[in-house]
Order: structure tokens, then sequence, then C-alpha cells
């Protein structure tokens, strides 16, 4: 199984000085993203995927206006002093680009009651979400690494 280190890294980060516990806050966000994908599964709703997929898009076009990043640091991380996560680099936003863009492909077809086309995006939209989850492994943060392999890894902030 793959590191937490290594995880941080394909996000786009070092690890030299970062806080202990970036992992855990870097991670608050595939969790919610999988709880929300597992219901919108479960009730079928493109309205789920379709605000997924706008909550996503904004997340990547705006890093520092994240809600995600924002909910955690201001509710969790302040009040219990846990490591705050840091404006998303790169390899983050591409993978938040790609999350979005799984969630419109699954909002479409439900909204067009395409259901066996909606059930295989599902299934990847899952598969994703538990591989980030289980064997922390994100695959668009690591597609960028294969495309734009010289971009530098952004330092922790202190």
């Amino acid at each position: 199984m793959r590191s937490k280190v290594d995880f941080i890294r394909e996000q786009g980060f070092t690890t030299e000085g970062c806080q202990d516990g970036l992992y855990e806050a870097l991670m608050f966000q595939p969790r919610v993203i999988a709880g929300v994908v597992i219901s919108g599964v479960v009730f079928q709703s493109p309205w789920l995927f379709l605000a997924l997929s706008a909550v996503l898009y904004w997340s990547a076009l705006f890093p520092g206006h994240n809600p995600f990043d924002a909910f955690f640091n201001r509710v969790m991380a302040d009040p219990m002093r846990l490591a705050a996560i840091p404006m998303a680099p790169p390899p983050r936003r591409f993978a938040e680009t790609f999350a979005g863009s799984i969630a419109m492909s699954i909002a479409l077809p439900l909204f067009a009651g395409v259901s066996p086309a909606a059930w295989l995006l599902q299934s990847v939209f899952v598969a994703g979400s538990m591989s980030v989850m289980i064997r922390r492994f994100c695959l668009p943060a690591y597609l960028y690494h294969l495309l734009w392999s010289g971009t530098p890894a952004t330092p922790c902030p202190s």
C-alpha cells in the first residue's frame, strides 16, 4: 500500500516542513465527495451529481475559495489545532476538474433517463473514490504528473 507521504506528494505538495496531520486534512475532501457520490448512486439523483460537479469545478478554478477546504479549516482545523489545508496545487486542481467532469457526465444521462450509461459512470466514480480512500492513490493527480512532469511541488506553508 502506498504511504501517506506518497499521497501528499501525488497531490502536488512537498513533504518537507509540513505539519503532522496534512494527510488527514487532505483526505477530508475525498471523504465528503465519496459520501455525496454514494448518496447520488443510492438516490439516482442527477441534481446531486450536478451540484457536486459545480462545487468541484469551482474548487479547481478558484482554489483559494474551495468550500471543502474552507469548511475543514474553519470548523475542524482551527478549533482542534489540526493542520490546515493549504491552497490546492495544480495536481489536486486537475483531480478536482477530472472528478467534476465525471460528476457532470453522470448527471447528464440521469437527466436524459439513460440509466445504463449513468450506472457505468457511477461505478467508475465509486472505484476512483475507493482508490483514493483505501489505496491512497488518486489517478487524476498521478496522470497530471505524467503529463506535466516538470511542475515543481508546492511547499507546505509554515
